[in-house]
């Protein structure tokens, strides 16, 4: 919406509790939170909240307003939900889930819960504001308009009102009333640049390019680092044929946002109409690793292939273009032209009568004839300006979309090194608890942690192993309290420390042979097999990646099961990696210690790798099994189902992932499980 959620604490400041001291302050730690932005601490100390008190719909509230201002629409919506089920007078609580609801695309329940939410309060203006940018999402723009003036005239003042009143206007046909409108609000905050944009876009509209021109500039004196601002003085230089202009704003846009799908696309065009058609096709490429459902992308990469004289490229587009758009003319039309090109009359000839079906068709349900239907070209290979989609910017419509993301699983579990002040957590923390994990690293002579955090670069040790081992001071525990197999294995944990792999696989591989041979009174040696095992199948694992990395070729979790697209391909260099040896020491690990959920996690990272996504989901459930708590292994199984296109019950993990503290979450929240209803 256009003011952030957080804004809501302004208004319940003089909110009393009524719990204990301990409850007390974790509620001002997650407020405090809040307010700061610190999201995922705020959620931290509400998940304690909710532990201590399952009843208090203040607690969630709250945790559901960190979830919505991370990207977790799901999360925040389940959150709202809980809150109005303990409180079914809750205003708050209806009218925060109406705005998730709202951006999920359920437009008619948003509105049933904003009629309750009016019914309990009808003196609270913000309701209409609120039902307001539902009506404009559901495409109800009088309605919209009717409530953006009930609010307007108990907040005359307030200029996102006439900002979202004037885009209501816009779509309603009268530019009149939107351009006095976005006036109105330029004139009660000459310091809001996207009053500028709004009003810019109008004027483009209108062809007054110069004044177009004159708004952006001002949208970018006052904001110097505003995007939207740079985007749309570029669509206007290219409008005026200024291409090195606008490739100078284009650019500066990827400046701040490397991933932006919409920016990249316009640049290719851009660069295709100067002649550069590798760059235009390397930022195609990435447009379409990025949205691979992107019609246009396919369509115009096609072209550029045509320019090229690479036929066989373009007709792969071509044909993907059709795939994803069977009533594409233009496409087949164009396909008809290549196909000719390549020696195929019969398709060719099959593909231009399909054309001039598909435009007769059209024809015969518009009024405009063929004429309309041929304009639409001009859209396909025009910069694409969104025309009035700009004016959706406040209701949480991200305009620049679809950023690049790095999205890897959660690395695997391992004992490493710690800092001897790293702790195991606080209470109520719902850290994992293990008695043999506990008993081993109390009996080593360092502090070692199981962890899949990597703090080896700032740790710093005073005194080397050998002195350590030897017990030749106080800290040190002595030789003769350490086996042979633990003395091996904490050589291995430090080998790999220092990135001395072939040494550290060494160690691991003596640490498993001496806990075989292991005295039958050493109760705790078979069972710490499992720990050797466990380091040896990930530094395996990880001396894979290395040598993947020094390819070029890292094995991720690459989201569209795709890859990179056909024209590309002939440029890489794939190679399939052998993850037995580790999944072998991993699975026997596993056999030794049953109920240690690590083991598990670390299965389905390694059935991932060897592409078992079936076996892998099959690991994570049963980590999650063993430990309910543990964020990473419903993050890593998030990724996976999105990848098997089970996208809703992958969302779910997601958040809960969030939830439980994994704030990379988040990011692919907003990538990945935002409903096009959203978003469109």
């Amino acid at each position: 919406m256009k003011k952030t959620l957080v804004a809501i604490l302004i208004l319940l400041g003089s909110l009393t509790t009524h719990a204990q001291y301990d409850r007390d302050v974790f509620f001002l730690r997650g407020r405090t939170a809040l307010q700061d932005g610190k999201y995922a601490l705020a959620i931290e100390n509400f998940n304690i909240l909710a532990r201590l008190d399952t009843a208090d719909y203040w607690n969630f509230f709250f945790r559901g307003i960190a979830k919505y201002n991370l990207g977790d629409i799901r999360g925040a919506r389940a959150d709202f939900d809980r809150s109005v089920r303990i409180n079914p007078v809750f205003t708050n609580g209806y009218h925060y889930r109406a705005i998730t609801e709202s951006r999920q695309g359920e437009y008619d329940a948003a509105l049933g819960d904003l009629e309750k939410a009016i019914g309990l309060r009808p003196g609270f203006s913000g309701l209409y504001f609120s039902r307001g940018v539902t009506f404009f999402l559901a495409r109800r723009f009088e309605s919209a308009v009717e409530d953006f003036d009930r609010y307007i005239r108990k907040s005359p003042s307030d200029p996102g009102a006439y900002l979202n009143r004037g885009a209501s206007y816009l779509f309603l046909g009268d530019t009149t009333k939107a351009f006095s409108d976005y006036n109105k609000a330029i004139e009660l905050d000459r310091f809001e640049p996207e009053s500028y944009i709004r009003r810019g876009h109008l004027h483009a509209a209108k062809g007054s390019f110069t004044e177009a021109l004159a708004d952006m500039n001002r949208a970018i004196e006052i904001d110097s680092t505003n995007t939207l601002a740079y985007f749309n003085r570029a669509i206007l230089y290219s409008e005026t044929d200024d291409y090195n202009a606008c490739m100078a704003d284009l650019n500066r846009v990827l400046k701040d946002e490397p991933g932006n799908a919409l920016t990249l696309y316009n640049r290719s065009l851009v660069s295709a109409r100067m002649g550069d058609f590798e760059s235009a096709l390397e930022d195609m490429d990435r447009v379409i690793n990025i949205n691979p459902g992107n019609v246009l992308a396919y369509f115009n990469r096609a072209s550029f292939f045509v320019e090229m004289h690479r036929w066989q490229d373009a007709l792969a587009d071509y044909n993907k273009a059709i795939e994803l758009y069977p009533d594409f003319a233009k496409a087949y039309m164009n396909r008809a032209y290549v196909e000719n090109m390549l020696g195929l009359n019969r398709a060719s000839k099959a593909d231009y009568q399909t054309a001039r079906r598909k435009v007769a068709e059209y024809r015969s349900k518009t009024s405009g004839g063929e004429a309309s239907f041929a304009d639409t070209t001009r859209k396909y290979s025009s910069l694409l300006a969104l025309d009035a989609d700009f004016a959706k910017k406040d209701f949480d419509n991200e305009l620049l979309q679809h950023r690049d993301i790095d999205i890897r699983l959660k690395p695997l579990y391992k004992f490493r090194l710690a800092k001897p002040e790293e702790s195991r957590g606080a209470a109520l923390s719902r850290n994992y608890d293990n008695p043999l994990i506990e008993h081993f690293e109390a009996a080593v002579p360092v502090s070692v942690v199981i962890s899949n955090s990597d703090t080896l670069r700032s740790l710093s040790f005073n005194r080397s192993l050998a002195s350590i081992l030897s017990g030749d001071n106080s800290t040190g525990a002595g030789s003769n309290r350490l086996g042979a197999a633990e003395t091996a294995f904490l050589k291995g944990i430090y080998d790999v420390q220092n990135k001395q792999y072939s040494s550290a696989l060494q160690h691991f591989d003596n640490a498993v042979k001496l806990s075989e041979n292991a005295s039958e009174r050493d109760r705790y040696s078979r069972f710490y097999k499992a720990f050797y095992l466990m380091n040896r199948g990930v530094l395996r694992a990880e001396m894979i990646e290395f040598i993947a990395s020094m390819e070029s070729n890292v094995q991720t979790l690459t989201m569209d099961d795709q890859g990179a697209t056909r024209a590309r391909l002939s440029d890489r260099v794939d190679r399939s990696y052998d993850y037995s040896e580790a999944l072998a020491d991993m699975q026997a690990a596993a056999d030794i210690l049953p109920d240690v959920p690590h083991l598990f996690f670390n299965l389905g990272n390694l059935y991932t790798l060897s592409s078992q996504m079936v076996s892998a989901l099959e690991s994570y459930d049963h980590a999650i099994k063993l430990y309910p708590y543990m964020g990473d292994a419903y993050y890593n199984r998030g990724l996976v189902l999105i990848y098997l296109k089970d996208k809703e019950k992958g969302c779910i993990d997601l958040s809960r992932a969030g939830e439980l503290g994994v704030p990379e979450a988040y990011g692919v929240i907003k990538k990945y499980c935002e409903d096009d209803a959203a978003v469109r």
